[in-house]
């Protein structure tokens, strides 16, 4: 890898001419054909999204979250009001436009505008989302438009012993960058931090798999899909080496 020299003869980073930072991530709606992901609103979504999280009987979708499952409706609705007025983590909800219903919730967090960096955290995925194509669709929005309002990096980070999300990391195109040990306690226990990444200048291939993904015609008529995403997206991470 060639990299800029200085005067002094020292290899340095390459230039990034005009750098801009870009605007905070605005609280409206991201529209695909399979769901709508948008700003948390708990008179809309709460009662939803406690039902469709309540079908997971044994609590298995919050393993790995900072959070344990709620006990009632109203506790829920009471995490939603304070979940939704924050700006970072800024909380959306995925409505699945087949039913109109909220089945799941995903955050823009640790967003850096001086830097250019965002990630999508707090992913929680209830039954009536989890391997739809709604679910796809809603992670492939939120990155398409931290991209287009200018972030340079979007970032995944789960814990190490998370093989699912560690999986659909590769799924969607995330490059693994490592291992951070012991960087968090949760529930009182370790959490040994798996990273991934997407930059910009991966995204307009990355961008075109999707679309390819999720293509009408990429679909059978009982909605089978044809081209498995992940065909797509191993090609470009093997090329990225």
């Amino acid at each position: 890898m060639s990299h800029e020299v200085n005067s002094l003869g020292q290899p340095i980073g390459e230039p990034v001419p005009g750098w801009q930072p870009p605007p905070a991530p605005p609280r409206e709606p991201m529209r695909g054909r399979f769901c709508s992901v948008e700003p948390l609103d708990p008179a809309r979504h709460a009662a939803d999204l406690f039902a469709a999280n309540s079908l997971d009987r044994e609590g298995r979708i919050f393993t790995y979250l900072a959070f344990e499952p709620f006990a009632s409706e109203t506790a829920y609705r009471a995490w939603a009001e304070q979940a939704a007025v924050g700006e970072d983590p800024l909380f959306h909800a995925i409505v699945d436009r087949a039913t109109g219903k909220a089945a799941g919730v995903a955050t823009y967090m640790r967003i850096d505008r001086g830097n250019g960096v965002i990630e999508v955290g707090n992913i929680n995925y209830s039954p009536l989302l989890k391997r739809s194509a709604a679910a796809t669709e809603a992670m492939y929005l939120m990155m398409r438009r931290a991209f287009e309002l200018g972030y340079r990096r979007y970032e995944w980070k789960c814990d190490s012993l998370n093989a699912a999300s560690r999986a659909a990391a590769r799924r969607l195109g995330f490059s693994h960058e490592g291992l951070f040990r012991q960087a968090v306690v949760y529930k009182g226990r370790n959490r040994d931090t798996a990273w991934y990444s997407v930059i910009d200048k991966e995204w307009p291939a990355l961008r075109a798999a999707f679309g390819r993904w999720l293509a009408p015609e990429n679909f059978d008529a009982e909605g089978r899909q044809r081209v498995s995403l992940s065909s797509l997206t191993a090609p470009l991470l093997k090329a990225r080496g």
